[in-house]
């Protein structure tokens, strides 16, 4: 076992690009996760304490369905993580300043409701949807 402590143990995935070099770059320098090891066929990134790998397999990359929620089209499959406000609001400004293009824009979604959220979604360079999301109260993250 890991002489490192998390508060909930860190989640694991495995997803395709079609570059390991384009996946560095914004993985690596645009959303500033460390990265871990890798071989010629497969990078490993430190994603806010989670381990996420991008396999070399340009033919599974991307994402072809939208489900409707909250009035958006959310890419069926797509990853992410939950930060808080201030880290979410922070990320925003930076993906906005480096000219991301968001599928879905930022902003909060089910105002007033319970699992009020901050919410964006951009793509990868391979086509792989990211959200990110953010709650001012981490307690109603399951909240019904």
């Amino acid at each position: 076992m890991s002489t490192t402590q998390h508060a909930m143990p860190p989640f694991h995935l495995a997803f395709p690009v079609h570059s390991l070099a384009a996946a560095r770059e914004f993985y690596g320098d645009l959303l500033g996760c460390p990265e871990g090891r890798s071989s010629d066929a497969w990078v490993d990134f430190d994603f806010y304490g989670h381990q996420i790998v991008a396999h070399l397999a340009p033919e599974e990359a991307g994402h072809r369905t939208t489900s409707a929620v909250d009035g958006d089209a959310v890419p069926v499959r797509h990853f992410g993580v939950v930060l808080s406000i201030p880290q979410w609001e922070e990320l925003a400004d930076k993906l906005r300043a480096a000219g991301t293009r968001f599928i879905i824009e930022p902003h909060v979604r089910f105002k007033g409701e319970v699992g009020e959220q901050a919410t964006m979604f951009f793509l990868d360079p391979s086509g792989n949807a990211v959200e990110i999301k953010a709650f001012a109260d981490m307690t109603s993250l399951f909240a019904k």
